[in-house]
């Protein structure tokens, strides 16, 4: 792994080992393709206008994005397809071997993929180690179950944000004896995005990410009458009743708000609270947001880094600045952070916001704001929060804090949301399914229940006897 992460580095080979051990952020210039099918990394294969990629943590420019036209999408297809044949005859012990290896080299690379996720996408070094460990049990969740997978490849296609972790991905599983272009990856935006949605031999898409996007890909995908998996956006409440443990409520609005810098699809961005305990949280509440160290997402210390992109960064402050025309208070942050750190000045950085006296009808009540922006509104009834917290579009996730056990039940039962969480939040383990109610998507990832959305079922009628016939 040291001499394949060599390229990326700006310092001499002879400096790798400690390098690897502790980058830091604007360290690292990647030069090496970023596509990867047929076993190898691949250049596009003419000329084509590359994409600047960013380092959010310092401004710095990261790589240079080759994005793949239809020749490029049409070979990676063509030898997923092949890679297909192969994986699908094998047993399920030689595909859990080949799983559980993978699970095993992601473990022994912990540091360095975490390392390589952070200054990719700009989140704090501590999230990014257990990401990764996320990964390597998902590997093995479905290890166990080999024999029943569906026994697909698949052309992956990142984010033109965030490139450069897909393809070690795609290095680990060639490594662990994988057939080659099992998981192949092809960068890009929205036109080689398109072009797999439209490939003859794409049998199935799925999709994370906007509401509006995921339109465009379910129309593209039914043209060729394609299965999709959409999980789409958000605007999830978390309700907090009058007798709920405080200090755990306080912790579950912090984790269902500022997590990946509120960069999560699932946050519970609409907090109801109590009228009753609504102004021993917000103290509580606005003096933990303050204390939350921004910085560096490289360091252990740091617990928000960047936002992904100067343009993104612009669009959440942007929801601050219209929420306070809307007559919300900002009780803490909503600006923009400028580290003391040189190197960081760059960055796409902000204060984590809360923002009071908030109204359903506010534009930050309304629309999905993907960022460190947590909305508060009091409530005075059971019926009454129910019935604000579904009037939405969307239903992706949702939260219930109380001691009453019935309470919990009774709220979670009405709720609108495909995942529902009870005193706790964004806890999401690989044997549950996920996924969302109304615009917020279609399918399950995660279970034994997402193997359904990956296969088809095919019914055999076997006669043992004679033909009864009325002819």
């Amino acid at each position: 792994m040291l001499q394949r992460l060599g390229p990326f580095m700006r310092r001499p080979a002879g400096q790798l080992a400690p390098v690897v051990r502790g980058l830091s952020s604007g360290s690292v210039s990647i030069k090496v393709p970023l596509n990867f099918w047929a076993g190898k990394r691949r250049a596009s294969h003419e000329k084509c206008i590359k994409e600047n990629v960013y380092e959010p943590a310092t401004g710095k420019i990261l790589c240079h994005l080759e994005p793949c036209d239809a020749v490029d999408v049409d070979q990676a297809v063509k030898a997923a397809k092949l890679a297909f044949g192969h994986w699908s005859k094998m047993s399920g012990m030689e595909r859990a071997r080949i799983m559980i290896k993978a699970a095993h080299i992601i473990e022994s690379r912990r540091e360095e993929i975490a390392q390589m996720e952070v200054i990719d996408n700009g989140k704090s070094i501590t999230e990014a180690r257990l990401d990764v460990d996320s990964a390597r049990l998902c590997i093995e969740y479905y290890a166990g179950l080999a024999n029943t997978l569906a026994g697909n490849s698949m052309v992956f296609k990142p984010s033109p944000l965030t490139p450069v972790t897909a393809v070690m991905l795609a290095e680990i599983y060639a490594e662990a004896g994988a057939p080659e272009s099992l998981f192949s990856v092809v960068q890009g935006g929205q036109e080689t995005g398109s072009l797999l949605c439209h490939h003859p031999d794409v049998a199935k898409v799925s999709f994370t990410g906007s509401v509006p996007t995921g339109r465009k890909i379910m129309e593209m995908a039914s043209k060729g009458v394609k299965p999709v998996t959409l999980e789409l956006g958000g605007k999830s409440p978390l309700l907090i009743f009058q007798d709920s443990d405080l200090e755990n409520a306080v912790r579950g609005a912090l984790m269902a708000n500022f997590l990946s810098q509120g960069q999560v699809c699932s946050n519970g961005t609409r907090v109801f609270v109590h009228e009753n305990i609504l102004p021993q949280f917000l103290e509580e509440v606005v003096k933990r947001t303050q204390r939350i160290e921004i910085g560096d997402p490289l360091l252990d210390n740091t617990r928000m880094g960047a936002l992904v992109s100067q343009p993104h960064l612009d669009k959440v402050l942007s929801f601050v600045d219209q929420a306070k025309k809307e007559g919300a208070t900002v009780l803490c942050g909503g600006e923009p952070f400028v580290p003391t750190d040189p190197k960081l000045r760059g960055g796409y950085y902000m204060t984590p916001c809360v923002l009071g006296e908030c109204k359903d009808e506010m534009t930050c009540v309304r629309e999905e704001i993907f960022g460190p922006v947590m909305s508060v509104l009091s409530f005075e009834t059971e019926e009454e929060v129910l019935q604000r917290a579904n009037d939405t579009t969307m239903g992706l996730a949702a939260g219930v804090f109380t001691r009453d056990v019935k309470r919990a039940h009774r709220v979670v039962e009405n709720l609108k949301a495909g995942s529902c969480f009870i005193n706790n939040y964004n806890i999401t383990p690989v044997e549950v399914p996920f996924g969302g109610f109304k615009m917020s998507g279609i399918g399950r990832e995660n279970g034994q229940v997402t193997i359904e959305y990956y296969s088809q079922l095919k019914t055999v009628f076997v006669e043992m006897g004679d033909v009864d016939s009325l002819f």
